[in-house]
């Protein structure tokens, strides 16, 4: 264990420049003095480490050193390559950046991990688009990710999901993929001259886009996978707000909790039917017709108790449905 974390405060050190004992502490989730007793194991094992005194010191190492690759483990090195995902690399422009650095991490691996790591990008393929759709069309992509990655302004032409569209200056922030779709966090220039919140934004949604000469600085302690996380939660449950009362059978039951979304199938958590067959849940879905169309897949393993216009709504589709098929003997 303690090997694992020399070689981590090496890394550290090595790609992010000067950084204090606090710092590293923190980082490797251990205490200062467990940092200054590694930085003193790793000075004993050759490493040139120093530390610079004073308010901006820190532990560093000697200019121009870099530690090799011949330590990594098969594992690492097979990890390695299955962090690699061709088809983003290619749509962010870096399709070709990707393919030499792939080259390049092989030719420095020794011989027995670098048989490993082939036969893991020979046998291990990751297609980030969900079945029965087609990727998003981003022509605006690329420019996108350079502008991100040099921190410049962007002004843009957006197709909001009702149809309108606006114009938008946007610092970006950073990029994410999910399920295929592409999103750019961002930060919108209010007309006041300051800084709105963080916002995100659909790729896909952006019809022009142009690179401005303004560059911005990037915010402090801004956590990208954080933020992420924090604005997909909010969506979700921004979505799922209206309540149903419902009744399944077990058919039903499992219905729900295989192909409804997780906010919905959450309120039939410990449900179980009772000697009738029938079990009574309350659960959120996002809105009439939405629910319409998904509880008419449930057929006869579902009645909708409330509100009563879902309740109508189910009970007409179920009407025109039988009388489509009515006197049909085949």
């Amino acid at each position: 264990m303690r090997a694992g974390r020399l070689l981590s405060l090496l890394l550290l050190l090595q790609n992010r420049g000067r950084m204090t004992a606090a710092r590293l502490a923190e980082e490797l989730e251990v205490s200062e003095r467990t940092i200054y007793r590694d930085v003193e194991a790793l000075s004993a094992a050759g490493v040139p480490v120093y530390a610079d005194r004073g308010s901006g010191g820190g532990y560093r190492l000697l200019d121009g050193y870099r530690t090799r690759l011949t330590g990594m483990t098969g594992g690492e090195a097979e990890t390695l390559f299955l962090t690699g995902v061709p088809g983003a690399a290619g749509d962010l422009g870096l399709g070709a950046e990707m393919a030499v650095a792939h080259l390049k991490l092989l030719a420095a691996l020794p011989e027995e991990l670098r048989e490993r790591a082939e036969r893991v990008r020979s046998r291990f393929h990751l297609d980030a688009t969900a079945w029965w759709r087609e990727p998003d069309d981003t022509p605006h992509l690329a420019e996108l990710a350079a502008a991100v990655w040099e921190q410049r302004t962007v002004e843009v032409a957006y197709r909001r999901f009702d149809g309108t569209q606006v114009q938008r200056t946007l610092d970006p922030l950073g990029i994410v993929l999910k399920a295929g779709a592409w999103y750019v966090l961002a930060r919108p220039h209010a007309r006041s001259g300051h800084h709105a919140d963080v916002r995100t934004f659909r790729v896909s949604r952006i019809r022009e886009l142009g690179v401005t000469d303004g560059v911005f600085a990037h915010p402090d302690g801004f956590d990208l996978a954080g933020q992420w996380r924090a604005w997909s939660r909010e969506f979700e449950e921004s979505r799922h707000t209206l309540p149903a009362r419902i009744r399944l059978t077990r058919r039903g039951l499992d219905l729900m909790r295989t192909l409804s979304a997780p906010l919905t199938a959450a309120g039939t958590e410990g449900a179980e039917p009772g000697p009738d067959g029938w079990c009574e849940c309350e659960v959120l879905v996002e809105s009439i017709g939405f629910a319409l169309s998904e509880f008419a897949s449930y057929g006869p393993d579902i009645e909708v108790l409330s509100p009563a216009e879902l309740r109508s709504a189910l009970a007409a589709h179920a009407r025109a449905t039988a009388a489509l098929y009515a006197g049909d003997d085949r």
